[in-house]
């Protein structure tokens, strides 16, 4: 089955979804932990019936979903179907799902010899190195306990920022956080990248990138 692209997600019109990092992503809020236990039991019973299962975060008061074809490194059809279902579950148990607030991070280490330094942190890490298509090489949880971990082609020059966080975000959350951001005093450091990404600094100057789904296909 054929990964699809961001914008095809997008059409698919999915409300209280977001397509973040190769994945769909929702909370239901449930408001208590026994409707989230039905809520988590109902979804169980058709991804049983699909074959398709999704990955499932049961807390006291909401429950996360995400869905992903692992074997085609990100979203098919099959997700998209099984999305529609999730909310079905979701409006039938009088609860709300929403994406408002998600994000996914991911973190990047800039390097100019990533092959040296990739397997001492897939060891200490204990994490999968993976190569992904159109993607390159990173680290992978095979527990999805800890976020993924790619290499980013640098320059040797000292002193440099040799960690940095990517927060991937729904595109209509950019704007929202980019404003906290800078009355929190950060900076914009640059918007060059966007709509796939923007740079941003705190007050000591360390960066992170707010990342989309956005003209990456």
């Amino acid at each position: 089955m054929a990964k699809l692209t961001g914008q095809q997600i997008a059409d698919a019109g999915l409300d209280g979804w977001a397509y973040l990092l190769g994945g769909l992503q929702t909370r239901i809020h449930t408001r208590d932990f026994a409707t989230g236990l039905s809520v988590v039991n109902a979804i169980g019973t058709v991804a049983e019936e699909m074959n398709h299962h999704p990955e499932l975060d049961l807390r006291a008061t909401h429950v996360n979903a995400r869905l992903t074809s692992h074997g085609e490194y990100g979203v098919t059809d099959r997700d998209i179907r099984l999305a529609r279902i999730i909310s079905a579950i979701a409006a039938d148990a009088g609860v709300e799902l929403g994406s408002a607030n998600l994000s996914r991070l991911e973190l990047a280490l800039d390097t100019p010899t990533a092959t040296s330094v990739l397997p001492f942190w897939a060891a200490v890490l204990a994490m999968e190195h993976q190569s992904v298509p159109d993607s390159g090489d990173d680290l992978r949880d095979p527990s999805d306990a800890l976020p993924n971990v790619w290499f980013q082609a640098s320059g040797s020059e000292e002193p440099r920022q040799r960690w940095h966080p990517d927060v991937w975000v729904d595109p209509a959350q950019v704007q929202s956080r980019i404003d906290d951001a800078l009355a929190a005093g950060g900076v914009l450091v640059s918007d060059a990248g966007a709509p796939s990404y923007w740079v941003l600094a705190d007050p000591e100057g360390n960066r992170v990138c707010l990342c989309t789904w956005q003209h990456r296909d």
